[in-house]
């Protein structure tokens, strides 16, 4: 059978989702709790891969399991075997057209930072800090330039190998609260260092370094170097994956 898993985890002491040989990961440490639970080895596809020291907050995934069991014991059993930092939140058995990556119709990121002049100790791991004031309001003005669909090849890594990057972005939002500044984005999907991108041009432009079209500047030359620093990882989360409602996840499913 089937089944789909909500995955929480913090990214601070892992390379990332993807299993590599040699290196601590997510998607290992999920698939040995998992496959401890089944008895048998369990491969897991996820919605999309998160890079090292990204966090996660409800990643979705799903895995092909030869034994039936109470999808509580999918829960409870698999973080029985996990490390403190990845918790699975759900577990449900779902048609086997489902699949985590491909069923995905839109993925959302929160992007933290704390804009104060000291560092953080509590939040070393979990925000990127700047140093010097932001201003959110032009910040703002300029996601709005962002939104919709694009070529975003001037957001993405230079080793991306997504084979097209045109994306749809259908939210952008940037709000104080108190010394953080959120940046929320949601689209259909997105390209390596995306998000980490859009922050940062964001950030310089909030920094006063830029005006708010030098986004659209930017977007429109296509080109990676022209689009300034990439923000780190540490602010960077997955906050929850959409699929078509014919697909009952989470919670909401018991």
């Amino acid at each position: 059978m089937r089944i789909a898993l909500g995955i929480e985890y913090d990214g601070s002491r892992f390379k990332g989702w993807q299993t590599q040989i040699g290196v601590r990961t997510v998607q290992t440490c999920v698939e040995n709790a998992l496959s401890k639970v089944a008895n048998h080895p369990v491969r897991v596809i996820c919605a999309g891969r998160t890079d090292t020291g990204v966090h996660g907050l409800e990643q979705v995934i799903h895995a092909d399991v030869q034994v039936e069991r109470p999808m509580h014991s999918w829960v409870f059993g698999g973080n029985s075997h996990l490390p403190k930092d990845v918790s699975v939140l759900w577990a449900v058995p779902v048609p086997e057209d489902f699949h985590a990556r491909f069923s995905a119709i839109q993925r959302h990121y929160r992007y933290v930072i704390m804009n104060r002049p000291v560092r953080s100790a509590m939040w070393a791991n979990y925000a990127t800090g700047c140093f010097y004031p932001l201003e959110v309001e032009p910040m703002q003005e300029a996601a709005q330039y962002l939104l919709g669909q694009h070529d975003f090849s001037a957001f993405r890594a230079q080793g991306c190998q997504a084979k097209t990057p045109v994306r749809t972005i259908s939210r952008l939002t940037v709000k104080r609260d108190g010394v953080q500044v959120v940046i929320e984005v949601s689209a259909n999907a997105f390209l390596q260092h995306m998000v980490r991108n859009i922050a940062g041009v964001l950030m310089a432009i909030g920094a006063g370094k830029a005006k708010p079209d030098w986004a659209r500047e930017v977007l429109d030359t296509c080109n990676r170097t022209q689009g300034g620093v990439t923000a780190l990882p540490n602010g960077l989360y997955l906050t929850g994956v959409d699929y078509p409602p014919s697909y009952v996840l989470g919670n909401n499913a018991h």
